[in-house]
């Protein structure tokens, strides 16, 4: 991108909030649109600004993280990188499928939580390793629940398209998924884009746990 990527930062702890700021307004590439200390006022301030991406607590007063998530992704305002104190599965499932672009835990480096950013504005997806490890662990558990997705929406994929969801679902990103098949890198971008419009997502992120919930 040539110019700065704007991003919202939605925290409730004004302390917490100032740190993820700071952090954010070291790095020449990224302008701070704007704050909140809440999810009202996210939605609000993301519908005003539009930002490249929100910055997104989960608890938080007045509407959760989860709940600004999902309003600002079906609005189709910005991106969302959900970043929390919590690992919970209850937590990573809702954020993700409610739209979120990625999922870190608070505790992450600020050189991580800046790549992040970086990450999710070129339109690719990021969760936390810690997190991903528990995504697919979560599934490859046994039948411990009900498939939420219809496995007639991969009926409009191709044999390639359904290859590269299967890596998206384990995690990989474009040059592990570029070696893997044998392709160019590019060629696995081309590819993502194409499945997510058929498959009417936002993010890889979510087609990852699509990927996981139909085992593909």
């Amino acid at each position: 991108m040539n110019r700065p990527i704007r991003v919202l930062v939605a925290e409730d702890q004004s302390a917490v909030r100032a740190g993820l700021v700071l952090i954010l307004r070291s790095a020449p590439d990224i302008e701070v649109a704007g704050e909140a200390a809440d999810g009202e006022r996210a939605v609000e301030l993301a519908r005003e600004l539009r930002p490249d991406l929100v910055l997104m607590d989960i608890q938080m007063p007045r509407l959760d993280g989860v709940s600004a998530t999902r309003q600002i992704v079906a609005e189709r305002l910005a991106d969302v990188l959900v970043l929390t104190t919590f690992d919970l599965d209850e937590y990573v499932f809702g954020a993700l499928r409610a739209g979120a672009a990625g999922f870190l835990l608070k505790n992450t480096e600020a050189r991580d939580l800046l790549e992040a950013v970086r990450t999710v504005a070129r339109g690719e997806g990021t969760v936390a390793p810690a997190v991903t490890r528990r995504l697919i662990a979560e599934f490859a558990a046994g039948p411990v629940r009900e498939p939420k997705a219809d496995p007639a929406v991969l009926e409009g994929l191709t044999r390639r398209e359904r290859e590269v969801l299967s890596c998206v679902g384990q995690g990989m990103s474009n040059a592990e998924i570029a070696a893997r098949l044998q392709m160019a890198e590019g060629t696995v971008k081309t590819h993502v884009s194409r499945l997510l419009a058929k498959l009417e997502l936002r993010s890889r992120v979510q087609a990852a746990v699509l990927a996981q919930e139909l085992g593909v």
